[in-house]
């Protein structure tokens, strides 16, 4: 059926999931396409030519969470984007960290946001934070097609939870499946030496600055050892970006506090060598 204007008539009760109305009337616009791994396989990308986007990480302290990543993009061993966002707010006390195929990754965190702001305008509450949570995992669930050709998205979510009063941190698997995170976690071709450098320095009940300060070392450790995580670029004056996630909402750090933390990171290491 079709309304007076020749549009054709969606369901009465739509529900208030924006993605899931995206799924029954738009398939293609939804993160796993129309397209299956039998039908496309053979037309994939090399993996090479796609651009990547490595290293996030997410880290609790005494108020909430800090949620950072770099910049650099790669396509194989060449860099593709030096100045690419990583770190999304999703809504006033959410935000998500992407790693895994640059394009898919972005357009992930684009929906995820629309798709709260959809579910809060229809049912006039936000989501929990566990709900959001899930949402997320839905959305990852329905990416697996176009895992298969590489086009993998792996995200972190960060929320601050107002019942609990804390910052909570969920991590994924490529099949969508969700798991909660206690302290800190880190994603991506960098995320091992990340989660190294935060297993050595990380503390229950950190300071604010101090969880700022760890999250800003461990990425560069990870620069250091990984060739698709991005460190500091003096010359262009590209560094890391963080935010902060508490009771106050989604707070950007500075660029200038990021940039005197890895001066002051490189410092000692030069009187270190």
């Amino acid at each position: 059926m079709k309304d007076p204007f020749g549009l054709p008539l969606y369901s009465h009760d739509p529900g208030s999931s924006f993605f899931d109305l995206l799924a029954r009337h738009r398939p293609d616009l939804a993160p796993a396409g129309s397209s299956t791994p039998r039908q496309d396989a053979t037309r994939a990308l090399p993996s090479e030519q796609i651009p990547h986007g490595t290293t996030v990480l997410a880290i609790k302290y005494q108020g909430g969470s800090i949620i950072a990543g770099d910049r650099r993009a790669t396509e194989g061993f060449q860099i593709s984007g030096r100045r690419i966002e990583k770190v999304i707010k999703v809504d006033d006390y959410s935000a998500m960290a992407i790693a895994g195929a640059a394009g898919p990754c972005l357009e992930m965190g684009k929906l995820f946001r629309t798709e709260l702001e959809h579910y809060e305008k229809l049912e006039g509450v936000q989501l929990s934070c566990e709900g959001k949570a899930n949402k997320l995992g839905q959305m990852v669930k329905a990416n697996l097609p176009m895992v298969f050709q590489g086009l993998v998205v792996i995200p972190i979510y960060v929320g601050y939870d107002q019942k609990r009063a804390e910052g909570r941190i969920f991590k994924y698997d490529i099949t969508g499946g969700r798991y909660e995170e206690s302290d800190y976690h880190a994603i991506g071709s960098g995320g091992k030496e990340a989660k190294n450098t935060m297993r050595e320095h990380f503390r229950k009940n950190m300071a604010e600055e101090a969880a700022i300060r760890l999250a800003v070392l461990a990425l560069f450790n990870a620069a250091e050892d990984d060739v698709g995580t991005g460190g500091p670029d003096l010359i262009r004056g590209i560094y890391p970006t963080a935010k902060v996630v508490g009771a106050d909402g989604i707070v950007d750090v500075p660029e200038p506090k990021i940039s005197a933390l890895c001066l002051e990171m490189i410092e000692q290491r030069k009187r270190e060598a």
